[in-house]
């Protein structure tokens, strides 16, 4: 399996210090999150893009994913949410993402109304992104925080180029057994977030393995099932300014994510 993390933990830095932070301390990938305060979004030109592709294959790190902001099963008209998803599309090709993050944001809805937007969009989606070579991602979070609630959404897309983020926290929030989790979301798995925290009341991020999410379950479970992709630390700073600094963090995470992979082989 290979490393990244997401610059969900080091809001703002600029990408030549994303990418030297990456290449320093052994991670082989990032998430970009794509959101204007951060220095990739869809409103970057051409010839920034071109700048973020040169600085991250100068270095030999991959883009991830480009982790956007689709709310896939909201209420309101499609359009606005597909116009988004076509620009994070678009960004994802131009820097050689292998993925778009999509967020459920289902709310209040009735379950099935909510799927039923999710899958009407990304299934609209999804030829165009199979002709750029990227898969869109549906993240188990919000109103679909479990393996069962986002394969729900995939069934009825049925569509290659649409998959699933497992992040970690989220259907251990919604208490789904991570044996469970990877069950359902199997099939369809883009990469796994991993994360930890101290309690199901208390989500500040913590350094890995200092924490309750069962992280050594779900990497010995993707571990005996062969499959080999990418571990991607999110570690939520953005959204916790007292949280500690991220980039003091990464070689014992990375040291405890090998650790684990070795135990579960």
């Amino acid at each position: 399996m290979q490393l990244a993390f997401s610059t969900l933990g080091v809001p703002g830095l600029p990408i030549k210090d994303v990418v030297r932070l990456a290449a320093d301390t052994g991670y082989h990938g990032v998430e970009l999150r794509a959101h204007p305060e951060e220095p990739v979004h869809p409103g970057i030109g051409a010839a920034e893009r071109a700048r973020v592709v040169a600085e991250f294959k100068a270095a030999g790190v991959a883009v991830l994913t480009v982790a956007g902001y689709v709310r896939s099963a909201a209420a309101g008209p499609d359009e606005p949410a597909l116009e988004e998803l076509r620009e994070l599309l678009r960004l994802a090709h131009d820097l050689g993402a292998a993925h778009v993050r999509v967020f459920p944001g289902g709310g209040d809805l009735d379950a099935a109304e909510a799927d039923a937007n999710a899958a009407r969009r990304l299934a609209s989606a999804a030829p165009y992104a199979a002709d750029l070579g990227v898969r869109l991602l549906l993240e188990t979070h919000d109103s679909h925080r479990t393996g069962a609630d986002v394969t729900r959404v995939l069934g009825l897309v049925g569509h290659q180029s649409v998959g699933a983020i497992w992040d970690v926290m989220h259907p251990w929030l919604g208490g789904e057994d991570p044996s469970a989790t990877h069950a359902a979301l199997a099939p369809y798995l883009g990469y796994v977030q991993v994360k930890d925290i101290a309690s199901a009341d208390d989500t500040t991020p913590l350094p890995l393995g200092a924490g309750v999410l069962p992280l050594a379950e779900s990497v010995e479970l993707l571990s005996r099932a062969g499959w080999d992709g990418w571990l991607c630390w999110e570690y939520e700073k953005r959204w916790y300014p007292q949280a500690a600094e991220l980039p003091g963090l990464l070689p014992a995470a990375r040291d405890h994510l090998l650790r684990l992979l070795a135990e579960a082989a």
